[in-house]
């Protein structure tokens, strides 16, 4: 029978097929190709949009921009659900927005749950309290506790006062009494304020950190303090072990190795940490992947053989799995003992990941375990999300996975059959490759939290990680051993010396010419478009990753454009710093160094910053300050005061007139109106610290109208009533006056509290 030949039938899928709608047919077409190409990295974006919305709240001011940014969230994903007839892209697009608004829904909620009434204002009471946490803070002869009071304080006229929930307390070393520990109860007196705003725009804030640590109070206390109940528990394993590691070795060798041991950094004089942190190493003192992938990997290689050693274990059980639930128990007991932070859980879900994948067969090391540990962290702690930590964590980890998976670096960098030479050079072209994307991936989080970015990290990185790795933590792994029998002393002077060398890098690599990058503090908007832009290039696989190098690109432009601040005025009116010709100059000389160093690296200035009186083109006596700034083709006079003490009334008058900006401590009298700006006590009550930017006019502030946050507002406790004359300040005052001490009372004497 003849047979009629035709043409096979076409595989290509009919639009109908792919769910595409008749609007937008060609686009809709290429998106849900490009989507169908991707669809195995969809599950990725997960975290990204929890992420997303996550920062939605942070971003946007008060609960109903809140409420109706739920709403808008959840009706755009059910909008696309119904109009997208089931293409990859509307399903895709609305569990992203529906996950938005479980994100701003987490956050919004977990700042709800941990809603505690703060300190109205600075007060000095005495008061019982039972001790919840000691950090010891060897470089500066200081023990940090965290205590929970116990009924009402006592202040120094005898009035009761209430206390926060939590409080945190700084006590020198020689003040601390030796049965203190975890669970027991003092008797202190102390000198209390309400948690902190940021000194000056971009700087720290710590009132945010609090709010979500339940700390309601801090401060500094005195002697003595004399302990009521006696801890049943001590300081705690974490604090016994670090004590007995800085005992073993000298200087900050021993804050080091405490810090890979216990996440304990007190011991680490500032110079040193400031070195590691000038040279790309300070990564090496947070316990992280490193750490925890040397203790897993220790653990599974010591059980497995000293398992194999029996004949019977090794033919009748997986001695691989028993090797692996021991590496997972080392990793929850690690965690647990450096105090869970941010990086360490995180570091333990991938570790916990990466053996639940072995024990099953699968490949362990991809972007899924990564995506799998964030929303882990940020479905428990979603504010972590905001902070440098978790994302410095997140950051670093995304782009080593992205890097090892792409298939050109598979080819070059994996395993080869060649000699050691080759094997040798290839690992060190991969941990340089490595370091150098690391360093680029995190300078736009470091700059944005930090104001710098090192540039000689990756270099560094290749002699400090393998020698961390290979040397140092198995050295003080096996000096802690032998110290259980009185033998340890020879490893801990190899230990030392270890210490001593990386110690000796990080000095080297922190004092060469360049190597650290001061920027100011960059645009919010900026920092969202180089984030979203490097999680473009990381997750997506296809050619349309490329995409990603539009707005990473316009997110550097923009940030590398900002203008340094011209003027920075603290939020007590105490601290002025000013760019002169010369650079930024201070305008007191007695300024602690916490003070210095902030106003220096939000002034976008690596070093210490000059006086403002040394300058040629500043007036000063010892209560006044004038100096002239040219800026926008203008020159503008600054007039500042720098003492408590009064001055001439009409001389003064005659000086803010003649002033475009005048900056004080103290109120300022009305007749006082400069040309353009008067930040005077009443002013900075309700504006906080103000950065000022003359060539482009921009001010901006701390405090801003309509922010509801609940740490820029808190509940604060009620004040007993106190007179003072025909006058008296009562509990209904306390908003206010919590609000105008936290401005007023920060700097120096809050920097030398926490310090």
């Amino acid at each position: 029978m003849a047979m009629t030949a035709v043409a096979a039938p076409s595989m290509r899928p009919w639009r109908r097929q792919m769910g595409v709608p008749r609007w937008g047919a060609v686009v809709g077409l290429a998106v849900e190709r490009r989507l169908e190409a991707e669809r195995d990295q969809l599950v990725l974006w997960l975290p990204v949009m929890l992420g997303g919305g996550i920062a939605l709240w942070f971003a946007l001011p008060d609960p109903a921009a809140w409420c109706v940014t739920i709403l808008l969230l959840v009706a755009s994903g059910l909008a696309c659900l119904a109009l997208g007839r089931g293409g990859r892209a509307a399903r895709a697009l609305a569990v992203g927005l529906l996950t938005s608004a479980l994100g701003l829904g987490l956050v919004w909620a977990r700042s709800e749950v941990v809603a505690r009434p703060v300190l109205a204002g600075p007060t000095i009471a005495s008061f019982s309290a039972k001790v919840e946490g000691i950090e010891p803070l060897v470089a500066r002869k200081l023990v940090r506790l965290t205590v929970l009071p116990i009924g009402k304080g006592v202040e120094t006229d005898g009035q009761p006062v209430a206390l926060p929930y939590r409080v945190r307390v700084n006590l020198a070393e020689a003040d601390a009494p030796h049965l203190l520990g975890i669970g027991a109860v003092v008797h202190l007196r102390a000198r209390l304020m309400p948690p902190p705003l940021p000194a000056v725009p971009g700087a720290y804030d710590f009132a945010r950190v609090a709010w979500f640590g339940g700390i309601g109070a801090t401060g500094r206390g005195f002697a003595p303090v004399i302990v009521t109940t006696p801890s049943d528990s001590g300081a705690g394993v974490r604090v016994a072990l670090s004590h007995h590691i800085v005992s073993r070795l000298d200087g900050s060798a021993g804050g080091i190795a405490a810090a890979l041991a216990t996440g304990d950094v007190g011991a680490i004089s500032e110079e040193d940490s400031e070195a590691m942190r000038r040279a790309g190493l300070a990564h090496l003192l947070s316990v992280s992947g490193l750490h925890i992938t040397v203790a897993v990997a220790a653990t599974m290689v010591i059980v497995l053989r000293l398992l194999a050693l029996s004949p019977w274990l090794a033919l009748h059980t997986r001695l691989p799995l028993i090797a692996a639930l021991a590496g997972a128990a080392a990793a929850i007991g690690y965690t647990l003992l450096t105090g869970s932070q941010v990086p360490t859980i995180r570091s333990c879900v991938a570790a916990l990941l990466v053996l639940a994948a072995l024990a099953m067969g699968r490949e362990a090391m991809t972007l899924r375990l990564v995506a799998a540990g964030a929303a882990c962290v940020m479905l428990v702690l979603p504010e972590s999300a905001a902070g440098p930590s978790f994302q410095l964590s997140f950051a670093a980890i995304t782009a080593i996975m992205a890097l090892h998976e792409h298939p050109v670096i598979r080819v070059v960098l994996g395993p080869h059959d060649e000699g050691r030479g080759r094997k040798l050079a290839r690992a060190v072209a991969s941990l340089l490759l490595t370091g150098l994307l690391v360093e680029v991936a995190l300078m736009p989080i470091a700059v944005y939290h930090f104001h710098k970015a090192g540039v000689y990290g990756a270099f560094a990185n290749i002699v400090a990680i393998p020698l961390t790795t290979f040397v140092v933590m198995p050295l003080e792994a096996l000096a802690l051993l032998l110290d259980a029998v009185g033998v340890g002393a020879p490893i801990w002077w190899l230990v030392q010396r270890s210490l001593d060398a990386l110690l000796w890098l990080a000095h080297i690599v922190a004092s060469a010419p360049g190597a650290v990058r001061s920027l100011p503090g960059m645009s919010t908007a900026a920092f969202a478009l180089m984030i979203v832009g490097g999680i473009w290039i990381a997750l997506w696989r296809t050619r349309w990753r490329r995409l990603g190098l539009i707005p990473l690109a316009a997110g550097a432009i923009w940030a590398l454009t900002t203008p340094l601040p011209d003027v920075l005025v603290t939020g007590d009116g105490r601290h002025v710093a000013v760019r002169t010709a010369a650079g930024l100059a201070m305008l007191r000389d007695r300024a602690g160094d916490y003070t210095r160093d902030m106003l220096a690296e939000n002034g976008g200035v690596d070093g210490e910053p000059l006086l403002l009186a040394d300058q040629p083109d500043a007036r000063c006596s010892r209560d006044l300050c004038v100096t002239d700034i040219v800026a926008r083709r203008r020159t503008w006079r600054i007039l500042a005061t720098r003492s408590a003490f009064m001055v001439p009334i009409a001389a003064f008058i005659a000086a803010c007139h003649t002033a475009d900006i005048v900056v004080s401590e103290r109120g300022l009298p009305k007749r006082c109106v400069p040309r353009w700006l008067k930040l005077d006590r009443r002013v900075l009550r309700r504006t906080g610290g103000v950065a000022l930017t003359l060539r482009t006019g921009t001010v901006v502030t701390i405090l801003n109208a309509g922010d509801r946050h609940p740490w820029r507002d808190p509940p604060v406790l009620a004040r007993t009533v106190h007179s003072f004359g025909s006058r008296q300040i009562r509990s209904h005052n306390a908003r206010w006056v919590s609000r105008a001490h936290r401005a007023r009372f920060y700097q120096d004497d809050h920097a030398k509290a926490q310090r």
